[in-house]
């Protein structure tokens, strides 16, 4: 029997399909006083969209070579390296972020819902976030399907 307060998460998820879709949420979503964890910002095109419209932003990639590159041409930004399933990684920022912009190789197919939903609720409440934007077409795709 699952507990009443199980599900009471107020975050809002938002999926979206291709890289223009993902950016096109920045206009509508992401406002100057918000605290923004990126992750998977490669080389920071996208994160110098998000800082553009919010200074409070850490931009994170797995690979620190994409990073050293993200942090020349952009060094108003901070870059750090996080593996997107290292909550504890990103738990030690000791920021308390309320909206997550996420895009991940791999995070996109089919096979990848039951890892995309879990790692959602996973981060949704270690930081009780607001929003989560994530690149994903699977995600997208199953939630067209589902009525609440």
């Amino acid at each position: 029997m699952a507990n009443e307060n199980q599900y009471k998460l107020k975050t809002l998820y938002l999926a979206t399909r291709g890289v223009k879709e993902y950016r096109a949420s920045i206009q509508q979503y992401v406002k100057p006083n918000d605290c923004i964890l990126e992750i998977g910002c490669e080389w920071g095109t996208t994160s110098e969209l998000l800082y553009n419209k919010c200074k409070n932003l850490i931009a994170t990639d797995i690979s620190l070579k994409c990073l050293e590159r993200a942090r020349k041409m952009r060094p108003e930004i901070r870059f750090e390296v996080l593996d997107v399933y290292d909550i504890k990684k990103a738990l030690n920022f000791k920021t308390s972020f309320n909206k997550i912009y996420i895009d991940v190789s791999g995070l996109s197919g089919y096979r990848s819902l039951l890892d995309v939903i879990s790692l959602l609720d996973m981060y949704a409440r270690v930081f009780k976030m607001d929003l989560i934007v994530i690149k994903s077409g699977a995600l997208k795709n199953f939630a067209k399907r589902v009525i609440a």
